[in-house]
């Protein structure tokens, strides 16, 4: 992708990503389906991951599974909140840059 992701707008895609379950889904999931749409290494998500949990947008708890802990990620009010602002930023700015890169159709 010939696009910088910055740092607001990979939060909102994190937080999407985890709100997709009610009870959250753990951080592999979470990298795997991010990464599965925008080319960004896993090193990177943690740290997004522990930024969120840090800030209360992301609530941890671990699962035992194949005989190792599973951190899961579930999003908090606060997060769904955040979530909710950055979906309407989201939409004005598309909109417009997509108004913009589109100008040559007529």
């Amino acid at each position: 992708m010939i696009f910088n992701t910055s740092a607001p707008l990979l939060d909102a895609i994190v937080l999407a990503v985890a709100s997709g379950e009610p009870e959250g889904t753990y951080g592999y999931k979470i990298t795997q389906e991010v990464r599965s749409v925008i080319g960004i290494s896993e090193s990177t998500l943690y740290p997004v991951l522990r930024r969120l949990q840090k800030d209360g947008c992301l609530a941890t708890y671990d699962i035992q599974y194949g005989g190792r802990n599973r951190r899961y990620y579930k999003v908090t009010q606060l997060g769904m909140e955040q979530l909710e602002a950055y979906r309407a930023a989201w939409a004005d700015y598309s909109q417009k840059i997509s108004g913009i890169l589109g100008q040559g159709k007529k």
